[in-house]
């Protein structure tokens, strides 16, 4: 039997069906919301590529069953800005050229934004442990936190 369940996803309310309340969170945002990012990469939340962040913590959402997510406020990579008002690190990724192949770039992006949030100055150590269980297959992790620190430098 469906149920309702209604969730607060960069911003806006929205409500949907689900048959299934361990259903991952990541199915509802992309099969139920239309959003293009976060991505599935794993499945098993080791990768990061489906990183939100639920009340401003870095959450995998291939491995959180939608129903444990209540009233958590969810950010995904679009809610973090947009062309006319990007977020800083967004700004510096593109200056840093840190993408190659840019599949995992949302999990990057979503574990350096919440590292800035929770440490505006960080330091590279800081940087490199923040991206610590991500995974990048093309190599780019230098550029990513040369990313972080520039964007803790514009802030």
């Amino acid at each position: 039997m469906s149920q309702k369940m209604t969730f607060n996803v960069n911003g806006h309310r929205h409500t949907i069906l689900i048959d299934d309340p361990d259903m991952p969170l990541l199915y509802a945002l992309r099969d139920d919301l239309g959003l293009d990012n976060p991505r599935f990469g794993c499945g098993l939340g080791q990768c990061g590529a489906c990183t939100v962040h639920i009340d401003g913590v870095p959450t995998r959402s291939c491995s959180l069953p939608v129903s444990a997510v209540g009233k958590g406020r969810i950010t995904t990579l679009h809610g973090l800005g947009d062309r006319k008002k990007p977020h800083p690190l967004q700004t510096a990724w593109i200056e840093e050229q840190v993408n190659q192949c840019g599949y995992c770039i949302n999990g990057w992006l979503m574990e350096g934004a919440a590292l800035l949030a929770r440490n505006p100055k960080p330091t590279e150590e800081e940087a490199r442990a923040a991206f610590g269980d991500l995974i990048c297959r093309c190599g780019t992790h230098n550029a990513a936190v040369r990313a972080v620190l520039r964007a803790s430098k514009q802030a």
